[in-house]
């Protein structure tokens, strides 16, 4: 689903921030990406959903070769990636129903397939109160959740989440993990960066490690039993 090979990437002229990462994905895996703030996590799930270019190596996404794919291609490679960024990059224009229905009215959904479908995952991640609000009237740990809803919406093939649950409280953050679980248990692969040791310890999935723009893989069987 997922494969790179030898890949670096550097922004500018300056050094490179990820140098001869190379793993493979199978689908329907389950991965967090881990260490340390300047790792590098935030680069490596850009490059994953296309947004940036690298600088050297070869990218596959489902099979197909990135690194010289036509811009229309890589939309509509991005199309089938579902994405929850550090910024929530909500449309300030919309409200939370609105941004969350976006990617189901792209895709061509009936309208009341987008009804009933954006109101039931609202309500699960405790945003039915806040379906006609515009994100300026939001709170942080409100958007973040209002940025995963959008993110998970359509079923994506790939879902990609820096720090997912670094905004809200530990019962809604266990709420959403059982989410991204159950998104994998029916295909989706997933890649979540987190510097929260609850998760890594607690869910029974690898690590892609970054450290000083090196990877290396930890099977689920090395790590640390979960923090209490």
């Amino acid at each position: 689903m997922i494969r790179f090979d030898k890949v670096g990437m550097r922004y500018g002229q300056g050094d490179e921030v990820l140098s001869d990462i190379s793993f493979d994905l199978a689908p329907g895996s389950f991965h967090f990406l881990t260490g340390n703030s300047g790792a590098g996590k935030s680069s490596l799930l850009r490059l994953i959903y296309l947004s940036q270019q690298p600088s050297r190596g070869l990218i596959h996404i489902m099979d197909e070769p990135m690194n010289a794919a036509s811009r229309d291609t890589r939309v509509q490679m991005r199309r089938r990636i579902g994405v929850v960024f550090q910024n929530y990059r909500l449309l300030d224009h919309l409200t939370t129903f609105e941004n969350v229905a976006l990617p189901l009215r792209i895709k061509g959904a009936t309208e009341e397939q987008v009804k009933r479908e954006v109101r039931e995952l609202l309500e699960w991640v405790g945003l039915a109160n806040h379906m006609h609000s515009l994100p300026s009237t939001l709170s942080g740990g409100q958007k973040q959740r209002a940025s995963i809803a959008r993110a998970v919406i359509n079923t994506p093939r790939i879902l990609l989440a820096d720090e997912p649950t670094g905004n809200v409280d530990s019962e809604m953050a266990e709420r959403l993990m059982q989410l991204f679980m159950e998104l994998n248990r029916i295909g989706t692969t997933m890649v979540i960066a987190t510097h929260d040791p609850r998760w890594v310890g607690q869910y029974p999935a690898p690590q892609l490690h970054l450290e000083a723009g090196r990877m290396r893989m930890i099977p689920a069987a090395e790590k640390a039993p979960a923090i209490p």
